[in-house]
Parts: C-alpha cells; structure tokens; sequence
C-alpha cells in the first residue's frame, strides 16, 4: 500500500472535526513536516481561524515517533485531549494502518492523593496528621468542598483536578494533593499502585502523543530530572507564553509565612539544637523584612545577606536531621517527615541561592498588602536556559497567533535563546520562521482607531479625557465592548463610571469566576465586560457581543517593575535597545493578543480602539502597529463612531 499523502491525511482529519480547509493550514503542515522530518526547528505564526492544531498534530502523527505538545492554557489541552486528538485518530486510521496513542501529563499537584485523602494531611502544630474531613465544619465552603472531593475520588478515573466540575476552592484542593517533593513515592506509599498520577505518567510512556503544560516542559527541562517520557518532537503551542512561564518556574520566593511552617514541621522530628537554630534564623529573617521596602536589590544588603545565611545554615543542619533520627510516636512519620523536608529544603535552595549572587539572577522585595513582604530570585533571562535545553536532541516547532512582532520573528526568537533567523555556526540552533496569514479579511472586517486626541497618559492621576471617550464608544457600540486595562484600578474606575453613565450592563473582573463573566458577556449583546491582563489573552467571543475592544494605554511593563527593568538594563549594557527589546516587545505581544480578542469568526466585524496617542504619534507605534492584524486603520473619532453605530444597527437587524 502506498504511503498516504499529506494534503489526504489533512482532509480526512479536517473532515473528521467539521471543519474548513485553509490555505494557511495547508501551508504550515507541510512546513511542521518538513522540519519534523529535517530534524530542524520551525516558528509559526498561524492567526485565528486557521486550524493550527490540525496543521500540526497531522504531520506530526503522519511521522510516527513521539511527540510532546506542550501549551499554555487548560482550555487548549481539553480541546486537544477532548476533541482534536480523538476525531483525527479515527480520521487517519484507515489511511495510516495505525491508531496512535495519546495522553494527558500534568505536575503531581493536579491529581488527587490517595494518601493524602485516606491518611489525612500533616498538621503544623501538632504531632502526625490530621483528618482534614473531621476538622472542616460539614457546613463551611471547605467542609462542603472536601465531601465532594470523598465522593469524587471514588468515581474518578483520572484524578485530574481539571475533571472535577465544577471545581472546588485552591484551600480545598491543597488538604487532598501534594508536590512532588512531598510525594513518598510509588514504592514506599501505600496506595502507590492505585496513584493516580503514577497512572498518568505510565499512560504517558505508552502514548505517541503526550500533552502537556508549559510548566511541566520547564519542570522537565530546568530540574535535570526527566519527567516528561523521550520524544522525537516538541510542538509548544500558544509558545508566545512560554518564556514568561518558564520565568515563573525559574523564580523562587521567601516568605515569614513559609519559613514558620518549615519550623513548626520539621520542630518534632529533630533535634532540639538543630529545630532552635531554624527558629533563631527565622526569626532573624522575618525582622529584615519587617522593614523591607519593595523594589530590586542590586546588591544584597548586609542585614539580609546575614538573615539568609543564617537560614541557609540552619536549613541545612535540620535536613541532615531530618534524614537520620526516627520517632515512633509520631504518626504516618514518614508522610509527616517527607512535608517537612520539602519545606526546609525549599528554604535551604532559595537561601542558597541568593546568598552565592549569581550575576544571571535579579533579586527583589516585593510587599503584597494581604501577605506582607518576601524576598524573590528570578533569572536575568532564560534564554540561554532555552537554548540549551529545549533545542538540542529533537525537532522543535514553536506556534501561537503573536509570533511575529513588528515584522518579523527575530525578537520572540531571541527570548528563546535563538540567534537571528538565517545566523550560519556549529553551535547554534537553525530554524526558519513561517507566517501563515489568517483566513479572516482583517482590512474588512476591524478597524483599528486611535485616539490619537487624548493627553499622553501619566503614571497616576485620572484621565477624565479617556473615560468621556471610551462612554461615547460604547455609547455608539451599543454596549457590545470588552475593555482591556493596564491596571486592576484603572478596569474598576472606568467600570464605575461607565455604570453611572449609561445604562449598558458593565461586569467587572474579580466581581465573579472569569468563566461565568465570560458566559454572561456572550450572552447579552448590550453587556460590556471590563478586566486585566488574563482578558487580554483569555476571551473567545465570536459573533456581535464582542464589536468593540477598548485598551486603555499600551501595556507597558511598569517601570518599576524589578525583573523587567533589570532586563532592559542588561540589554542596553550589552550595547542592545532595552526598551525595544524588554518593554515594546512585551507590549506588542500583549497588544497583538488583545487585538485578536475582535475578529474571532468569519462574520465578526468591529473596532479595536486604542485610548493611547502615542501608537499614532510616538516613534514606537509603527513597531507595535505593524504586530497587530492587518485591521483598517484610522485616528478619525467621528469615523470610529459612525462606524460602531452601523456594526450595531446590523447586529440589531440580524438579532
């Protein structure tokens, strides 16, 4: 039998899932195939609509090894595991011979503990473990929740917190799930061979297609450990995310909070000289930081660099502790000790770490009003992390609708470790770099407006300019808006004043789950939702409840922001443009979202409007401008409003 053609597998899958053929499709899974097969590595810029997850999984199956695909939001890898994967196996099939297997692969924290749930969780104040069942009120939120959770364990065949619905509190899913560090491991664990996520990973062995997050690829990557089984190919989708979530992997954190627990864990299982030296340090610790101001530390100062060696010290001893003594009175000590040494030996390798200064890593205090004050460590950059760990042994295809910015792929290249496209050496990764359009008629169907009018923006102080234009608009729109703000209180100002001066319904992020925001603002035309940062990416909307999307300002970075100020000071030590580099990239990713959030199907037409002059006037708005869709662009209000009150008045006639 001869070997089935690509363009035949596509079809046959595309059919299988209801869907359209496109060009773009077509033109990026022949582009995944022939990296795949050349072992090389591939970006791909594939817009809304095109049926990325297609153009990839069919040649990637067509290949026939291993392949890891590895995305950002929980939504994607349901639609992958749910829909995509199921219906384009069956689809390819007969014309493959074969049936690949597939898989869902998540950190040990997304499954429930049999352990955890049977045996109790550790108590910090007091000997052994508690019955977390027994101490929540039947009639609490929490009491209510963790029944639920009882009731489910006996029904589930995953374990996957993401297969409980609906889902219960973070507090409640902590008494009944642990880290990887505070696992006892498959042998030494009673319920090893019932482990829920002992089963994912050995499903995951077996499957030819194994999804993941991006936090597991940089688990998998940063920690030398493997988790994720070999693989032939790595296909990171929504990859424009990625540098960021490996960041936060790469980040580590000290608290008070978190230091007292660790001490009140490991108090009982060791010595009384070893648990007084933590206590004494912790104590230390928690002084420094009682006057700790927010902002970088170029320098560790004295008082904290003594309080983190102190800890580190004593850290240390009690882990040496903790391995070696044995008390019997102590209940499930084993379970009770493994928590504690997770704890202490978080503490030891942040301490650790700050105390030896790498100069590749950014130290900072941050106060956060509910929490207080910690010390953080975040890398200066992780793309040479990436460079090195992602693009070595096996083929890498990098896709996401905001790839390429300002033009062309070299800056998200260079955040992933990546030398300009077409740089010629032994040592250094060669990938090409693909945009395959959008089936969508952007000139057409968005106008891109400018309010070129307004005063520039300032750090504080209220833009009563702004919020009179953004009324008029939504005004015009006939609600139908989603407002994209820089801030959490610049959403709540403009919601508050949007609700008492018109009568269009305004829901506000934080005021209820984003998922049930989401449906009500789906389900209501006239509604208007308004948010940050999570709505800039997270919003699917098709149709005429979403004809206007509103950005308050161009998002950059705040200047005081510790990590990416640090940032954007290496690049231009280096010689580099700092702030076109760090600040106007992240910005136009996070604008090149945003302005995705308008045309999400064929018949969607509508406005982006931007409440920023300088993308008209500054001389770095062509560079953003030239990363957003192709919308047809204007500084004219009148135009913008005209045209609002017409995309409405069809919208009216066709409802």
């Amino acid at each position: 039998m001869t070997k089935p053609s690509l363009p035949e597998l596509l079809h046959a899958a595309v059919a299988a899932v209801g869907g359209t053929e496109r060009p773009g499709q077509v033109s990026m899974a022949e582009a995944v195939a022939e990296a795949v097969d050349d072992n090389a590595h591939l970006l791909v810029q594939a817009g809304t609509g095109t049926g990325k997850s297609l153009g990839y999984l069919v040649p990637a199956l067509a290949h026939g090894e291993r392949v890891v695909v590895a995305t950002a939001t929980l939504a994607l890898q349901r639609q992958l595991v749910e829909r995509d994967l199921p219906r384009t196996v069956e689809a390819l099939h007969p014309l493959l011979r074969r049936r690949p297997q597939f898989a869902m692969l998540k950190g040990r924290s997304n499954y429930l503990c049999l352990h955890r749930l049977h045996e109790g969780a550790p108590q910090d104040e007091e000997e052994g473990l508690f019955d977390q069942f027994e101490a929540a009120a039947p009639s609490s939120k929490l009491g209510q929740d963790l029944l639920r959770l009882r009731d489910w364990s006996d029904e589930t065949e995953t374990g996957d917190r993401d297969d409980l619905t609906p889902g219960v509190s973070d507090r409640a899913w902590a008494q009944i799930s642990v880290s990887s560090r505070e696992c006892l491991g498959a042998t030494k664990c009673a319920y090893g061979a019932e482990c829920f996520a002992e089963a994912a990973r050995e499903r995951a062995k077996l499957a030819d297609v194994v999804v993941t997050n991006h936090a597991l690829l940089a688990i998998d990557a940063i920690e030398g450990a493997p988790v994720l089984p070999k693989h032939e190919v790595l296909i990171v989708d929504e990859a424009h995310e990625l540098v960021s979530r490996v960041t936060g992997v790469a980040t580590g954190e000290l608290t008070p909070g978190q230091v007292n627990r660790a001490v009140r864990r490991a108090a009982k299982l060791v010595n009384e000289k070893a648990a007084d030296a933590l206590l004494t340090a912790s104590e230390g610790f928690e002084r420094v930081l009682e006057l700790a101001l927010p902002g970088r530390l170029e320098e560790v100062p004295e008082d904290l660099g003594y309080a983190l060696m102190a800890l580190r010290d004593a850290a240390r001893t009690v882990i040496s502790a903790l391995g070696g003594t044995r008390d019997k009175s102590v209940q499930d000590e084993d379970a009770v000790r493994k928590q504690a040494m997770a704890s202490v030996e978080s503490i030891h390798s942040v301490a650790e770490r700050i105390t030896q200064g790498s100069e590749y890593d950014v130290v900072w205090y941050e106060r956060h009003d509910r929490f207080g004050a910690s010390v953080r460590v975040a890398p200066l950059s992780v793309s040479g992390l990436l460079r090195e760990k992602l693009f070595a042994d096996r083929s890498v295809v990098l896709t996401s609708a905001t790839l390429k910015l300002g033009g062309d792929f070299n800056g998200v290249g260079a955040s992933l470790g990546l030398a300009p496209e077409g740089t010629a050496g032994d040592d250094i990764p060669q990938w090409k770099g693909l945009d395959v359009g959008s089936p969508f008629d952007y000139p057409k169907q968005g106008i891109l407006y400018v309010a070129r009018h307004l005063a520039t923006p300032g750090r504080e102080g209220s833009r009563t300019d702004m919020l009179a234009e953004l009324a008029e608009l939504v005004e015009a729109a006939g609600g139908r808006t989603l407002g994209l703000f820089s801030s959490m209180r610049a959403a709540q100002v403009a919601a508050e004043e949007m609700r008492g001066r018109q009568d269009k319904p305004v829901l506000l992020q934080g005021e209820e789950t984003l998922g049930e925001l989401i449906k009500n603002f789906a389900a209501d035309p006239e509604t208007c939702l308004f948010g940050t940062l999570s709505l800039w990416q997270g919003v699917d909307v098709p149709g005429p409840s979403c004809q206007l999307v509103v950005m308050d300002r161009i998002p950059f970075p705040r200047p005081d922001d510790p990590l990416m100020s640090a940032r954007q000071k290496a690049v231009e030590e280096a010689g580099g443009n700092g702030f076109m580099a760090v600040a106007a990239t992240h910005a136009a990713l996070l604008m090149a979202q945003g302005a995705g959030r308008l045309v999400r199907a064929m018949g969607d037409k509508g406005v982006v409007a931007v409440l920023d002059p300088r993308l008209a006037n500054a001389r770095y708005g062509s560079y953003l401008r030239a990363s957003l869709p192709d919308f047809w662009y204007t500084t004219d209000r009148n135009q913008a409003r005209r045209s609002l009150a017409a995309i409405d008045a069809a919208a009216r006639t066709a409802e």
